[in-house]
This record gives structure tokens, sequence and C-alpha cells, in this order.
């Protein structure tokens, strides 16, 4: 493949192009990276509170579920010998 001195010198420039581009990208500052303000922290301390509550919640509710199916595996056992000891 021949390749005309204009063609290569065109994409010369266009992969330079994309290295300064990347480079200045990759310096840009981060919002996320800002100093958090007051408001920021209570924000968040307020986020931990709620996920505690919301994760003993979810425990609590994951434990009457499961008690719940205990029961009704007990009741269905309980069934199938009545219905073993009849036969």
């Amino acid at each position: 493949m021949n390749i005309t001195r204009t063609t290569r010198n065109r994409l010369y420039a266009v992969l330079i192009a994309g290295c300064l581009s990347s480079a200045v990208f990759a310096q840009t500052t981060d919002p996320a990276a800002a100093p958090a303000t007051h408001a920021d922290k209570k924000a968040a301390k307020e986020q931990v509170k709620a996920d505690k509550k919301a994760a003993v919640a979810q425990a609590k509710a994951d434990k009457t579920k499961t008690d719940a199916q205990a029961d009704a595996d007990k009741a269905n056992a309980d069934a199938n010998l009545k219905d073993a000891k009849k036969q």
C-alpha cells in the first residue's frame, strides 16, 4: 500500500491531535474531587443513617419471611405425615 506524503502528514496530525485531546481531557478537574461543604457532610451523614435504618428494616423483613416460610414448611410436613399415616 502506497501512502502519499500528504495523507501520511494528515494521519500524523490526527494522531497527535488525538493524543493532545486525551491529555487535556485527563487533566480536567473532577467536581467530585472538590472539597466537601458542611451541607455535603451533613447530607452524607444523613444518608448513612438512612442506609442503616433501611438495612435494619430489610433484616427484620427477611427474618419475618424466613419465619413464615419455616412455619409453612412445618405445616406442609405435618400434612404430608398425616396423609402418609392415612394410607
